[in-house]
């Protein structure tokens, strides 16, 4: 009985790894011309089996000489793809955490949105950008036009040039796609808010009441860059790295060290 236990581990831990393996190569092939490939290649296995359980025999041996001739085939048309997962292997990349390309694409968000920001804020443009967190905003998303766009620099900043028909309101990003624009959010009541800040400041601070998204405010009266979260305001943001850090809070992370980051941070700032 022991042994018999033995040999089951052994294949469970046998089947987990060349699951995991596959796994991985569907990711390395994901986005790529292989996919298509992929698809073909099941097409003719599938055809294979069909004529070997119907024993149609011309078809079979027409199938047969292409599974003899079609792995060097293979070989060349994959040949950007294998060298990829090669170069992966051999950076050690292949089995690390996908976190790391989540990183990758957070961090690209980042640069995109910053570089809207500053181009926003050095012309006085007015802008309101909103990310969700965990606390879905898809009521929000709904009341603006659909996008499910990717982000970059040049659509947001041609979003709010003036006169535009989604320049009005404001712009939800969830995870890596820009959902809608020109989306109206509820305003905040609280009487202690500065009467300088105009409507888009109010809807930010509102935003970050009943939810815990995040938002960054360009002025149009000033181009000051402000930005809210749980009910507050950071007003007059100059330094690039202030801002960077608060968008480090978007990463994925664990809830304790996330809570401990965003106290820590507005304590470093009140302070």
């Amino acid at each position: 009985m022991e042994w018999i236990t033995k040999i089951r581990i052994l294949d469970i831990v046998d089947i987990s790894i060349v699951s995991y393996v596959i796994y991985k190569l569907i990711l390395v092939v994901r986005g790529t011309r292989a996919i298509q490939l992929l698809k073909g290649i099941l097409i003719v296995v599938v055809t294979w089996a069909l004529s070997s359980w119907f024993k149609l025999n011309t078809l079979q041996w027409v199938m047969n000489q292409v599974f003899t001739f079609g792995l060097v085939g293979v070989i060349f048309i994959f040949q950007p793809e294998l060298r990829r997962a090669l170069e992966q292997l051999g950076r050690g990349s292949l089995f690390s955490r996908s976190n790391t390309e989540e990183d990758q694409e957070v961090n690209r968000k980042i640069d995109e949105v910053l570089k809207a920001v500053h181009y926003l804020a050095q012309r006085k443009i007015g802008a309101l950008i909103v990310f969700e967190r965990e606390t879905g905003l898809t009521d929000y998303i709904e009341s603006g036009i659909a996008l499910e766009s990717q982000i970059s620099s040049e659509l947001l900043i041609n979003i709010f040039i003036p006169n535009t028909p989604l320049h009005d309101g404001a712009v939800i990003i969830r995870k890596q796609q820009i959902m809608a624009a020109g989306c109206y959010l509820p305003l905040s009541e609280n009487p202690f808010i500065s009467k300088e800040l105009g409507t888009r400041h109010r809807a930010a601070i509102g935003m970050g009441e009943v939810s815990d998204a995040m938002s960054i405010i360009v002025s149009e009266e000033t181009g000051q860059i402000s930005v809210t979260m749980n009910g507050h305001i950071l007003r007059d943001i100059k330094e690039e790295p202030l801002l960077s850090k608060m968008f480090e809070e978007l990463k994925p992370k664990t809830k304790p060290k996330e809570k401990s980051k965003i106290s820590s941070l507005w304590k470093w700032r009140k302070g």
